[in-house]
């Protein structure tokens, strides 16, 4: 059986504010640990998906601090230390700073709005 941890991952990302560790299992899932040091609001990173959200679900676990997730219809839903969670398509995260979480996702889904959020974290 295939594992990964933070150190482990194939993958690394780390820009102002964030560090993610990233590994693609066979079968379609990605595992991210990832860490916030800075408060973000994540909307304008959408912008060019569906409804400028995210279309990808998720599923994590907030090891420590806070993440939210605002839908289209306006609502908020918030998740602290200890909670696990499940946001299907339609979303824009909103993270905390010293946030730590472990979050899957389909890779395929995720490949494809990430190519639109790194294109406009890059503008």
């Amino acid at each position: 059986m295939p594992k990964a941890s933070r150190t482990t991952a194939s993958e690394h990302e780390v820009v102002e504010g964030y560090e993610g560790h990233f590994e693609h299992f066979a079968g379609g899932w990605t595992v991210a640990f990832e860490t916030y040091t800075q408060d973000a609001d994540f909307a304008a990173a959408f912008v060019g998906l569906p409804n400028d959200e995210c279309q990808c679900e998720h599923m994590g676990y907030v090891l420590k601090g806070r993440v939210a997730f605002r839908s289209a219809s306006g609502g908020e839903e918030v998740f602290e230390t200890g909670d696990a969670y499940h946001v299907g398509p339609g979303h824009t995260p909103i993270l905390s700073a010293g946030t730590e979480v472990v979050e899957f996702s389909p890779t395929e889904e995720l490949g494809r709005t990430m190519e639109v959020v790194t294109k406009n974290m890059v503008e």
